[in-house]
């Protein structure tokens, strides 16, 4: 069964696969979706496109996405939270559940600390899944994200203050919306 974990940006967007049929989640594939469109439509058919071509290939069962962050400039949110929309949109006409982790979720599942840099969560990423060399910085945090869902199924994750975690139904789709 594989879980493909997501971290989405408008320019960049970090994939993640595992494989998580037995106990120990195993490393399938990772790398990053490289966003080359200057307007804003192109991008996000970019990232469409991007992770529906990771569907077909791989055939996850799940998919798991870092919440938006608010941050200090609000047009970089605005963005990473249409791109991360996108993705989501894409799962969804996929028939793929979707889970979303917050920030510090993430990191207090790989590395014990909600405050961890990309350093540390790179490290624990390759540590973890036995990688012979480290990922990129996207790819290691979409991994983690992944690994975050894996703990999630298992019920390996305590429940705090640092994001929640949010689930939609497995095979919904917008065909089957109904106002």
């Amino acid at each position: 069964m594989l879980i493909l974990g997501i971290d989405p940006g408008s320019r960049i967007t970090g994939y993640g696969v595992l494989d998580v049929a037995s106990a120990t989640p195993r490393y399938v594939a990772s790398g990053c979706i490289r966003i080359r469109a200057d307007e804003l439509a192109q991008k996000l058919a970019q990232v469409y496109a991007g992770v529906a071509e990771l569907i077909a290939v791989h055939r996850p069962v799940e998919f798991a996405i870092e919440q938006v962050v608010m941050s200090k400039n609000a047009d970089s949110a605005l963005k990473l939270g249409q791109a991360r929309g996108t993705a989501i949109v894409c799962a969804a006409n996929h028939g793929l559940a979707v889970s979303e982790y917050g920030p510090r979720q993430i990191k207090q599942a790989v590395t014990g600390s909600g405050r961890a840099d990309k350093l540390q969560v790179q490290h624990m990423v390759t540590a973890i899944l036995g990688l012979s060399a480290t990922p990129q910085a996207d790819a290691a945090d979409a991994l983690a994200i992944a690994l975050t869902h894996a703990h999630a199924r298992r019920g390996l994750l305590t429940s705090g203050s640092f994001g929640g975690h949010r689930s939609r139904r497995k095979g919904a789709s917008w065909r089957d919306f109904r106002p």
